[in-house]
């Protein structure tokens, strides 16, 4: 499936995009259960292809990469939205960077944030006018944020649509580092790193090879050439401890690592549907420490 199968809207989304809300949608029609995450808005995102899209996951449900996409959706968005809902966060701005089909704006949950989605000019149009088709409203609570990565001060583009950079905010970056260069990665976290002290960021990233098990690198093998067909090859795989090094440098400290089967409760993967964790990406959450002298930054 190219982009070419997605007239009109599809074109100016990535197809990611679209493939990463079709798996957090099929997970509440395809999976047998515990829910890992309920996204209840990703089907009505897909728009005119939400049939045709779910059709390969209802249809092929146990395939190991279809089944390997749903797991890798519901837990990375599972183990972010746990960590920002925290009640003793505090923090009550979110950036949602490459936010795509990203449903969390317009459910129940976002209610106390103001969020700031961050992508590229046409996917957000195209977005809105998915929203439109839905009949979902855009709350006053979200600002629609263009940027262009590669050439867009981040920080900048931020605080002119409205984050208060004296405050800490709350950065998800997922999906997306796979795809940057290794430099472009670091220029991301450094720019995120001038935000509040108390700030946090939760990205994932997917394992090189050597540490990947059998099930992951069976992903890798069958998904990588098609992602690169497709336009979209990926370019970086870190190891936790890269990673960690890399936050560092942008001045974060790391508070927890996950792979894919720590990422959530481990009671989720008492299962007898063909949902099954991967040594194939992990999770990482960070945060700006205090500097010396500050009092506490309200985490």
């Amino acid at each position: 499936m190219t982009t070419a199968d997605f007239p009109g809207i599809a074109p100016r989304v990535s197809r990611t995009a679209f493939t990463a809300a079709a798996a957090r949608a099929a997970h509440l029609l395809v999976d047998a259960g515990p829910i890992v995450f309920s996204d209840t808005l990703a089907a009505a995102l897909l728009g005119e292809r939400a049939e045709e899209l779910l059709a390969y996951h209802h249809l092929h449900g146990t395939h190991p990469v279809l089944a390997g996409a749903r797991a890798q959706a519901v837990c990375r968005s599972r183990f972010t939205e746990d960590r920002l809902l925290r009640a003793n966060s505090g923090i009550d701005q979110y950036v949602i960077l490459g936010a795509g089909l990203d449903s969390f704006a317009y459910r129940e949950v976002s209610a106390r944030f103001r969020v700031f989605e961050v992508d590229r000019s046409a996917t957000q149009a195209a977005k809105r006018e998915l929203l439109e088709g839905a009949g979902v409203a855009v709350p006053a609570s979200v600002t629609f944020v263009p940027v262009d990565f590669e050439a867009d001060p981040l920080r900048e583009r931020l605080v002119q649509s409205g984050l208060d950079p004296f405050r800490p905010v709350f950065v998800s970056w997922l999906g997306v580092t796979m795809y940057l260069t290794r430099k472009a990665i670091l220029a991301t976290l450094t720019d995120l790193g001038g935000f509040a002290p108390g700030s946090q960021i939760v990205t994932d990233h997917l394992l090189p090879a050597e540490l990947r098990d059998e099930a992951g690198n069976g992903y890798a093998e069958a998904v990588a050439p098609v992602a690169a067909e497709q336009g979209e090859p990926w370019r970086t795989f870190l190891s936790p401890a890269e990673v960690a090094g890399l936050l560092r440098e942008a001045g974060f400290e790391v508070v927890e690592q996950a792979g894919q089967r720590e990422s959530v409760d481990a009671r989720l993967w008492n299962r007898t549907d063909a949902l099954r964790p991967a040594a194939l990406s992990a999770l990482v959450h960070a945060r700006i420490p205090d500097r010396p002298g500050m009092a506490g930054s309200g985490t």
